[in-house]
């Protein structure tokens, strides 16, 4: 059975009484009860959603969403009894999509995954499409957009390259920085972002994080301190 959604919550009762509550209902999902668990689980199956508590032990579930950013692009909800501002600051700001407070109404969060779920594949859908696009599309010449020196975005081909060396891009990478530099010079927004990138404004600004930062991973000197990807705090990004 494929796993729609991972819990991942040291609290095993709480975790069995969702994953039965979602399998009733058609949500295929299963339960893990700690850090290195979750990782295995991620590592063997395919998951679209994660609903991850803060506390799991030695490891914290801010932790695991961090290292979970790094390797895959999926919702990810906090489940938390933690109710204080900097808690649920720090969930959305690392990459959390959603933070939800126990105790929760079952069915409540059930409508929220599977609302979620359904705008997530939607938009990997809308990826893979211009994805094949572009793969069987003739080739132009003059497919170039500079970024910055020496960092070139060949439309063409669908690549990014820093003088003769490709730099790997996932699709949803790809598109955005090919967004925010088609309008370089000026502020992009958010909101703008999350309609022409990813073309549903309900994905969750912490999508947009995680994506500017694995950007900057791969194309700034110093990602903690960019250069070519500037956030404009509270609007949004642009490339000066």
């Amino acid at each position: 059975m494929d796993t729609k959604v991972l819990i991942v919550d040291d609290d095993i009762t709480i975790a069995e009484n969702t994953a039965e509550y979602f399998n009733v209902f058609e949500v295929p999902t299963a339960y893990v009860t700690n850090y290195d668990e979750a990782i295995t689980f991620l590592e063997e199956n395919e998951v679209s959603l994660i609903l991850l508590d803060i506390n799991l032990g030695e490891k914290s579930g801010f932790e695991l969403c961090k290292k979970v950013r790094e390797d895959y692009d999926m919702p990810i909800f906090f489940i938390s009894a933690r109710k204080s501002d900097d808690n649920v600051l720090m969930a959305l700001s690392i990459g959390g999509d959603d933070y939800i407070s126990k105790p929760f109404s079952l069915n409540i969060l059930l409508a929220k995954v599977k609302a979620m779920l359904a705008r997530y594949e939607k938009a990997a859908e809308a990826a893979k499409a211009v994805s094949q696009q572009a793969a069987s599309a003739p080739q132009q010449e003059g497919g170039q957009i500079v970024v910055a020196e020496d960092l070139i975005l060949d439309t063409d081909v669908h690549k990014l390259f820093y003088k003769e060396e490709t730099i790997p891009l996932k699709v949803m990478e790809y598109k955005m920085l090919l967004y925010l530099a088609k309008n370089k010079g000026r502020v992009v927004t958010k909101d703008e972002l999350l309609t022409s990138v990813w073309e549903d404004e309900y994905i969750g600004e912490g999508t947009l994080a995680v994506h500017a930062r694995r950007l900057r991973e791969k194309i700034e000197k110093d990602p903690k301190n960019p250069k070519i990807i500037q956030t404009v705090w509270g609007v949004g990004y642009m490339i000066e």
